[in-house]
């Protein structure tokens, strides 16, 4: 009787042994699918990062006007919405792997684009494949962290990843910014554009011989209808406050670069510090929040964040030099005090089955009503950019205000979401 069960420990303890590298490397959020999404993240958002802030005056100096600039703001917003559901369910039908391959592809033709024309309607047809390489591909690296993290450490998991993004977010338009003071406009934005092509094509290196793609789950067929119904109530309730909050910074958005340089007269390499600024405020932040929200209930920061949103314009309007732009960008940082925490919601609230799907509905309702604002941010900023940051202040007000009274937390619901509606 012990014998056997003493075989039947030693072959636990074999088994314990020979787990599988998966189960084993979950144990730590680096893991070497983890650290080349790192990397591809890094290298593909440097490049785009390099020229995205300074297209509108890209556009400008290529005789491109105001409505040109609230076009490109709009396509951002709409195509990242069209792009969300085929990026979650490609994500889901195909693999991760193969899906961040295809995205990265689709975004180095929108690069060759721009290097090869140097005219304003270029820049918005390369933004058809370029613009909205984040959106696309988010679904699909959602899925990795749910498939490579343990989900009790899913809100670090999603900070990794949002602090990552961050770094070429900080880097980039300080080069994009020095190569157009050294280069002039159009030379510096194209010479930006090259270096971006080759960064992605090292990426796309990286994703082909070191990602390992997750176990493929079989699904009914995956239906618009079908993902909207998973969409529970709770998480409808995000949404809306999530959409109200995007009001608030997509109206002002395309414009803010165009306040600090041509308004009040700072210089581009000095617009590269703000935003350097403003990620390294950001990228500070993340960590310590993250500890606890995975510790706490996610809401108090998630209402944190829609209160920085809401503040950033309301702060434009009087910063009208660069000490007191320093001021306002950092409080802009402070706007992603809860956004992973945000993100980590969502693949809560989501169900277990479909959840880089549901993702991808939920991005897709939010910025085709999202680029509405974005297309009519132009016609705000014709009547007066005051009045642009004071609507785009306003819709950050009501959404705070909404999901403060509405908004829920999955750890205060008492239920765990499983399966499909």
């Amino acid at each position: 009787m012990n014998s056997s069960k003493e075989k039947g420990m030693k072959k636990e303890s074999d088994r314990n042994r020979d787990l599988p590298n998966k189960e084993l490397l979950q144990k730590s959020l680096f893991n070497p699918s983890m650290i080349v999404m790192i990397c591809m993240v890094i290298l593909v958002g440097t490049g785009e990062k390099l020229a995205e802030r300074f297209l509108p005056l890209y556009i400008l100096a290529l005789n491109g006007g105001s409505i040109a600039i609230g076009l490109l703001n709009g396509m951002d917003n709409l195509l990242s919405a069209l792009y969300s559901f085929p990026g979650g369910y490609l994500s889901d039908k195909i693999g991760y792997k193969k899906s961040l391959i295809v995205f990265n592809l689709m975004a180095m033709i929108g690069f060759l684009i721009v290097i090869l024309i140097p005219k304003w309607w270029a820049v918005l047809i390369g933004a058809f494949f370029f613009i909205s390489w984040t959106a696309i591909s988010l679904p699909a690296i959602m899925s990795l962290i749910a498939n490579i993290v343990p989900k009790t450490r899913r809100t670090m998991g999603v900070t990794f990843h949002s602090l990552t993004r961050r770094i070429p977010m900080a880097i980039g338009p300080i080069i994009g910014g020095a190569l157009i003071g050294v280069f002039g406009t159009e030379i510096g934005i194209r010479i930006a554009f090259s270096i971006a092509l080759a960064l992605g094509a090292v990426a796309i290196m990286l994703e082909i011989f070191f990602i390992k793609d997750g176990e493929k789950i079989e699904q009914k067929k995956i239906t618009l209808k079908n993902s909207i119904k998973n969409i529970s109530p709770d998480l409808r309730n995000l949404l809306i406050s999530d959409i109200l909050i995007r009001f608030a910074e997509q109206i002002p958005y395309a414009f803010v670069v165009v306040w600090a340089v041509q308004v009040n007269g700072i210089s581009e390499i000095q617009f590269g510090i703000l935003t350097a600024i403003e990620m390294a405020t950001a990228i500070l932040i993340y960590l310590p929040v993250a500890y606890l929200a995975d510790r706490n209930t996610k809401k108090p920061f998630v209402v944190m964040t829609f209160i920085f949103f809401t503040l950033f314009p309301l702060c434009l309007i009087f910063c009208r030099s660069f000490p007191l732009l320093i001021v306002a960008f950092i409080i802009r940082g402070f706007k992603e005090f809860g956004e992973p925490t945000r993100k980590a919601l969502i693949m809560d609230l989501s169900p277990e089955l479909a959840k880089a799907n549901t993702f991808g509905t939920y991005y897709l309702i939010r910025d085709v009503i999202v680029s509405i604002a974005a297309f009519g941010s132009a016609f705000l900023w014709q009547i007066g950019p005051v009045v642009n940051f004071s609507v785009a202040a306003a819709f950050g007000l009501i959404g705070t205000l909404y999901f403060a009274f509405y908004g829920k937390d999955l750890s205060k619901m008492g239920k765990k979401i499983v399966g499909l509606n």
